[in-house]
């Protein structure tokens, strides 16, 4: 399974709107999905302070230093009260999901169950949850039919050409593994049973997850679920956290994750952007840094909704982002042609400050599943690209075995690892920063091309190197923006005969002469660049 899509029609929930109205409910006996949208919060009489909210201490700190309006909690972050919660339920709906952030809930009721609901006095509207399809993925191949990799110095094993290609092991080498960075997933649910996730070194670090299909803190296989549940986040989740040297080693393997299970696989009308929305607010409730998703929806919106305002998951990502939080998505495997007045991508791929992520192949070819933008008001859509086309990870269910599998969705959690390397090595990036290191290092804006004018490859292939030393000199190592004693003890500790070498340029990062020998040299270099 690759981009799975999904539908709903909502204008922007918000408080301040003037009271909309209840849209009638079907006549039908049968259960329907809903989104109840609630009259403005009842808060206190004083100022708003983290204890009335689910915050941790890590995402108060991000949004410290990164939140865009320079608040640090609104109405937004207070959760629903529990009475109105409480009397929702009390008419025999089922609450699917809840969401502080668009003061709404989402809700399984019968006709009888929603017109008491429509009849509580602090709900505002009521309005339908639409049913989206799925899109599988464009190959999915076991690993005997996987070719060989070119080892690299760190022996990735087979993800090596797919790292190289994004320049991850280039970070690696300067000693950015991801350490000290937490990455939010949301998907389908993780069977994290592959020996690459239990390596004695780098074990995977699961710091908080929630299933929001299940209601449970399980994200793993549950009993009843589908046979095919878990595969598509296993596969997301192996790009990034494998640890199997010689195998499989991925982008961030020392971060640690916050997973959220919010793709129903067994429904065959799956309704999941409530799940969706509730899962960023966990994630960046939690703390974490960045959130990646290889999640679409699409059914019910047409092109010209993809305007950054409409989709109620394009509507969250923007939340989450002005939140300080980093945002990816994959931008659909619909294709795409030479008209840049059409689009193909999904929601949230429209989202502001997402980025969204193309497929290339290994030679760096746009793939010709990838969708196309632009965003339906004119905005470059996808921003960035990296390998989609046979990309290597964990296979879902054999504990020891690889797969390929091909589509925007796995070129995302690439681009997503990398930046997760990104900002370990930039930790003073925003939001906005961590976008514009990436687009102005891709492989069109080095190569003078600009944006994609056909809105196909955005400004084409990230390089995580490139971005990370943009606006750092060459003698920084550890590109903290200064040449000084943590440098100068790098480069003596890597003195003599280069012993591990950039994959991608060959010189070890105090190799500044090319001459294969980290020496006097090198040395002179550092010192007369010494507190620059």
């Amino acid at each position: 399974m690759s981009l799975l899509m999904h539908a709903l029609a909502l204008h922007a929930l918000l408080c301040t709107t003037p009271p909309a109205a209840r849209t009638p409910v079907s006549p039908e006996s049968s259960p329907s999905v809903m989104w109840i949208e609630l009259a403005p919060k009842t808060l206190p009489k004083r100022a708003l302070h983290s204890s009335d909210t689910p915050l941790t201490e890590r995402a108060l700190a991000r949004r410290a230093k990164f939140r865009t309006d320079g608040k640090l909690i609104d109405a937004r972050d207070v959760p629903i009260a529990a009475p109105r919660i409480n009397a929702i339920r009390a008419t025999g709906a089922k609450v699917r999901a809840e969401s502080r952030w668009l003061n709404a809930v989402s809700v399984e009721g019968t006709r009888e169950q929603l017109d008491e609901i429509a009849a509580l006095p602090f709900v505002r509207s009521i309005r339908p949850l639409h049913p989206s399809r799925r899109v599988v993925p464009i190959d999915v191949v076991d690993e005997e039919h996987i070719p060989e990799g070119n080892i690299a110095a760190i022996n990735y094993g087979f993800m090596s050409d797919q790292l190289t290609q994004i320049t991850v092991p280039s970070m690696h080498v300067r000693g950015f593994h991801g350490e000290g960075m937490v990455i939010g997933v949301l998907d389908t649910g993780f069977h994290r049973v592959h020996q690459a996730f239990q390596s004695t070194e780098y074990p995977l670090d699961v710091i908080a997850e929630w299933d929001f299909v299940s209601n449970d803190a399980n994200t793993g296989i549950d009993v009843g679920d589908h046979a095919e549940q878990h595969k598509h986040g296993t596969w997301i989740l192996g790009t990034l956290a494998a640890y199997l040297p010689g195998t499989a080693v991925g982008s961030a393997y020392a971060a640690q994750f916050i997973l959220a299970k919010t793709e129903d696989y067994a429904n065959e009308v799956p309704i999941e952007e409530d799940y969706y929305v509730a899962g960023l607010e966990f994630i960046e409730g939690n703390g974490a840094d960045l959130a990646t998703s290889s999640l679409g929806y699409i059914d019910w919106y047409t092109p010209e909704d993809l305007d950054g305002v409409t989709a109620i998951t394009t509507q969250a990502v923007n939340i989450a982002t002005a939140n300080g939080l980093v945002c990816l998505t994959a931008a659909g495997n619909a294709g795409h042609d030479t008209d840049p007045a059409t689009n193909r991508i999904i929601a949230p791929a429209d989202a502001f400050d997402v980025l969204t992520c193309g497929a290339a192949n290994a030679s760096g070819a746009i793939a010709g599943f990838s969708s196309d933008g632009p965003s339906a008001d004119g905005r470059v859509k996808p921003e960035v690209l990296a390998r989609g086309v046979s990309v290597v990870s964990v296979h879902s269910t054999n504990t020891t075995g690889l797969q390929s599998v091909s589509g925007t969705s796995l070129s995302t959690p690439l681009i997503a690892g990398a930046t997760a390397l990104l900002m370990q090595a930039r930790g003073e990036l925003s939001v906005a920063g961590v976008r514009d290191a990436l687009i102005s290092t891709a492989s069109r804006s080095v190569a003078g091309a600009g944006a994609d004018p056909l809105f196909i490859e955005g400004f084409g292939i990230i390089s995580t190197r490139a971005a990370a030393m943009k606006d750092r000199a060459a003698e920084d190592i550890n590109l903290d923006g200064a040449i000084n004693a943590a440098d100068l003890s790098l480069l003596l500790a890597s003195w003599g005969p280069c012993v591990d070498p950039d994959p991608v340029t060959g010189l070890c990062a105090a190799d500044f002469d090319g001459d294969g020998l980290v020496g006097a040299s090198d040395l002179a270099r550092v010192l007369d660049a010494w507190g620059k």
